[in-house]
């Protein structure tokens, strides 16, 4: 399985998917991210393919969001995104669109608007959902929140991610979804959480997930696993070879540990 992050910066080609089908074995699943301008983040029109691009109104700001785009141009770029994942769907090799929504996304109703239009754009789509902003699962809305999810078949996304930082949600180790769990591993580098102007993205999430703090994570992954089909652990810790290392040490932890 592999989580493809190009489809965040850019919409692909449903002849490029066709490609991925051709040249992986079968069993082999494909996790999308959702394109950032239907999940609500800054897009630099120039991202955009040529004629959305110029079908959306001069703003005179240097990013589109959601907002800006007219409805029958966003019609069209459901429609588009949709097509990029069709070869796939087809031979049931997507897992599941990761919706990673902006940490200025509230659970207010707007918010929650937003959420319930990707879920119903995304029909037929196994659809999870990773929030990044706390509102939506304190202790005060995560009830709430999980409730929502569940009513709508979203899978809920269980982030591990630096403590005490901005730019997170609350990790909660709940299933919405019986089909599919999915848990996040970002790493715990808090001074690298938040910074700007890094060569790469990949600078954010530099941290070595130690053996002990893995099988600490084994617990709760092992638990949340007996209630699903099947579930998803993603390292995000995209520095160098951590993320690869560490997803084989934890492999060898459910292994040895009878899981």
């Amino acid at each position: 399985m592999v989580e493809v992050d190009s489809s965040y910066y850019g919409i692909s080609s449903a002849s490029n998917s066709a490609l991925w089908v051709e040249r992986t074995p079968d069993g082999f699943t494909f996790n999308f991210k959702a394109f950032r301008l239907l999940t609500g983040h800054q897009t630099a029109r120039e991202v955009l393919p040529n004629d959305i691009a110029i079908a959306i109104p001069e703003t005179g700001k240097k990013n589109l969001y959601y907002k800006d785009v007219p409805a029958e141009v966003l019609d069209e770029l459901w429609r588009r995104y949709r097509e990029t994942l069709e070869p796939l769907r087809q031979i049931n090799k997507p897992g599941a669109v990761l919706f990673q929504f902006p940490p200025w996304l509230t659970s207010a109703p707007d918010g929650s608007a937003h959420v319930e239009e990707c879920a119903t754009r995304m029909l037929g789509y196994t659809v999870a959902v990773e929030f990044r902003n706390s509102s939506w699962l304190d202790e005060k809305h995560a009830p709430s929140t999980l409730a929502f999810l569940r009513e709508r078949d979203l899978v809920h996304v269980i982030m591990d991610a630096p403590p005490g930082v901005t730019n997170r949600a609350h990790t909660v180790w709940e299933v919405t979804n019986p089909k599919l769990a999915m848990v996040r591993l970002h790493g715990r580098n808090a001074e690298t959480w938040n910074t700007t102007g890094a060569a790469s993205a990949s600078a954010r999430f530099d941290y070595d997930y130690s053996d002990e703090e893995l099988s600490e994570l084994a617990v709760p992954i092992r638990s949340i696993a007996s209630h699903v089909a099947k579930t998803h652990v993603i390292f995000n810790n995209c520095f160098e070879d951590q993320g690869q290392r560490n997803a084989r040490n934890l492999t060898q932890t459910l292994t040895t540990s009878g899981s």
